[in-house]
């Protein structure tokens, strides 16, 4: 029979072994929406939202991970419709409607019970970090939100006393991957994220959530 030390070595393991897990798999989220392989994009992003969203069934999971898929796809568009000449027109996709992307990240919001603010937040992020600008502000603002959501703590982050207007280390781990994925530091990013994961899985162990539709 295991001893308690034993079993708390084993949890820790196996919260670090499926944090890496989720990681990886966001990761190759990415990779694959850059490489236009939308089902495969689907099943990375899912792998991680069923992870992160146990709250919801893992079918309300995997509708969230399709609505964020939805939501890059419908910026790949809109970017298409900037192009001239083979070029972006900043002025053009600062212009553009941005609504089908806003509309898909407030589908996922609505999945898992997130503030809507998500939305707004994510789409301004991913409209700056095309044309410039801060993007990084809205980017941490979006991420508080769905952290908020994965872990079910709206008083995230939980500080002790000082700092209190920042967002969080996760948020800003988040962020980081993001800067990690553009200059396609693949394994760097894998290892920023993990602890963003381990923070969720901790959480999960430690107050069990019933899943629900």
């Amino acid at each position: 029979m295991a001893t308690p030390h034993q079993q708390a070595d084993d949890q820790a393991e196996d919260v670090q072994t499926g944090a890496r897990r989720a990681a990886r798999q966001l990761c190759l989220g990415f990779k694959h929406h850059d490489d236009r392989e939308r089902e495969a994009a689907v099943e990375s992003f899912a792998a991680v939202d069923r992870l992160q969203f146990q709250h919801v069934s893992e079918t309300t999971a995997h509708d969230a991970a399709v609505a964020y898929v939805d939501a890059l796809w419908a910026k790949d568009a809109v970017e298409r419709s900037c192009m001239v000449d083979g070029t972006i027109d900043a002025d053009a996709l600062a212009a553009a409607d941005w609504s089908d992307v806003r509309e898909a990240f407030a589908r996922r919001a609505s999945l898992v019970d997130m503030d809507p603010q998500y939305a707004e937040k994510s789409t301004t992020a991913w409209r700056r970090h095309k044309v410039g600008g801060d993007y990084w502000t809205p980017m941490k603002q979006a991420q508080l939100h769905e952290y908020r959501a994965a872990l079910q703590k709206p008083d995230y982050p939980d500080k002790p006393r000082y700092g209190q207007s920042g967002y969080g280390p996760e948020p800003a781990r988040y962020l980081l991957g993001v800067e990690l994925h553009d200059t396609r530091k693949w394994k760097q990013a894998e290892q920023v994220m993990t602890p963003y994961f381990e923070r969720i899985l901790r959480e999960h162990r430690s107050t069990p959530l019933a899943a629900s539709d």
